[in-house]
This record gives C-alpha cells, structure tokens and sequence, in this order.
C-alpha cells in the first residue's frame, strides 16, 4: 500500500510539473508584463483582477488555466518531425485548436468593447498564460514524445525533459522569488528589445520556440536529414546543458513579458 501511495504522489509530481513553465514561470512572466505596462492599463488589470473570486493579482491569476486543467488542447502546438516551422497565414499545423488560435481567441474578447468584464476577466487569465506556453520551447514540438514528456533525463534535474524546461531549469536559472526574478529580468530589458520582440506575431514566437526545441543545445531531438527524431536513451542535465540553457530560458521570460505587455496595452490601454 505504501508503494503504491508513493507511486501516486510521484505521479501527481510528475503531472503537474508537466505544464508551461510550472506555477513559478507563469507568474514571473505575468509579474513583469504588468511592470512593464502603462500605469492605466495597470489599472484596469487591477480593476478586472479585484472582481475575481480566487485570484488577488494579476501573477497569480495566470495559473489559472492550470488548476484545474481548462482548454488542454490549446496549451500546446504540434508540428511534423519533418517540419520547417509554421508557414506564414499558417495556424495550428496538425489540429483545430492550439495555443495561436487560443491567443487569437482571448485577445478578441479582451479588446471587445461590448463584452461582459466577467468574460474580460476569464480572457485576461487565459491570454496571460497562453503567451507563457508559447515561448516555452517544449510546447511548441511533437505529439509522439508529448513534448518531452516521454524523454527521460538524469543529473541536476531527474523527471522528463518537459519538466526540466518547466520548472527545473527554470529554478536554477532565474530562481523562486517571483517578484525577484521578475524585477531583475525587468532591470536588463532595453528599449531596442522592447521594441523588436513587440512587433513580432505569435506565429513568430511560435517559430522560435520550435527553433530552440529542435537546437542541438536542448537535446530534445537529433537531426536526420529532414527529420528531428527522437535522442537515443536518457538525457543528461549537467553543469553544461544549464550553462548553455540558462540564458535562453531568461530571455524566452523576457520576451514572453514583453509581448504579453503589448497585447494588453492594446486591448486595455486608454
């Protein structure tokens, strides 16, 4: 029985690391667009937020979509092994829904001017999320290994590679303080960057999330030719791979932050 009970709590571990970032990468990413947004659309975040029953600010509320799980499909974008990326006009590759037509969704209701503050609201959650699960690289890969869920890894982090670029990487690179991180990613965005990674679309974004997937430096896949197939065994997550990860994964916060800022500055700003 107690074997059992401990093959549960593993489990449930597992399954919720297995989502965007985990808890502490969403909230960092929604921390620092609402400090990079205008002081009046900082209100209206506040004034949405402060009608939620569960949430009290806007960092906490964009786990929202996780707990308990809303909108599976559309946390994720599936590409071919064989794929280039997506196309321009493209939308999901291989389904109807996914984190571009999700984004597209929320945004609609989120700029409206006719919608009920209550859709805005539930909008608002999700839209801050959704940009969270696009820049994690993982998230933008292949259906067969559930994004680096079927990939075993061992070393400095020891449960799949989804989960290593969820939470594990993710706390040794940047830390656990969410208002921390977040204000110390804030103090090392420039203008110039502010305003190239704001003038791109998610389908942008989407394309270098797959980028850094398929990179030799994730050890996600190993490339064949055309195809981005599946790492030979278990992967190791040493010294190395954090160093050459590390800064990646801060700037993929970074550009999550800033983009979010500019959706919500165009939907809510006055």
């Amino acid at each position: 029985m107690r074997s059992l009970l401990l093959a549960l709590i593993t489990l449930a571990t597992t399954v919720s690391n297995a989502w965007a970032w985990g808890d502490t990468g969403h909230r960092v990413v929604c921390d620092l667009a609402f400090q990079l947004s205008s002081a009046e659309t900082r209100a209206e975040i506040r004034r949405l937020i402060k009608t939620d029953a569960q949430f009290k600010s806007f960092p906490d509320s964009c786990i929202f979509p996780d707990h308990p799980r809303q909108r599976a499909p559309e946390h994720f974008i599936n590409l071919a092994r064989t794929s280039d990326g997506i196309a321009a006009g493209g939308h999901c590759p291989t389904a109807s829904t996914c984190t571009l037509t999700a984004i597209e969704q929320d945004m609609a209701v989120l700029s409206s001017g006719s919608a009920k503050d209550a859709d805005k609201l539930k909008s608002l959650k999700f839209l801050g999320h959704w940009v969270g699960d696009i820049h994690q690289p993982l998230h933008v890969s292949f259906e067969d290994d559930r994004g680096g869920n079927n990939i075993a890894v061992r070393g400095r982090c020891s449960t799949n590679l989804h989960s290593t670029w969820d939470t594990c990487l993710l706390q040794i690179a940047v830390g656990a303080d969410v208002h921390a991180v977040a204000t110390d990613l804030f103090n090392s965005i420039t203008a110039a960057k502010k305003q190239e990674w704001s003038t791109t679309s998610p389908r942008d974004w989407a394309n270098e999330s797959f980028a850094i997937a398929e990179a030799a430096a994730t050890k996600y896949c190993v490339k064949h030719g055309s195809s981005c197939d599946l790492p030979n065994g278990t992967v190791t997550i040493d010294d190395g791979y954090v160093q050459a990860n590390a800064k990646i994964l801060r700037e993929q916060l970074q550009k999550a932050a800033v983009r979010l800022a500019h959706l919500l500055e165009s939907a809510l700003g006055k």
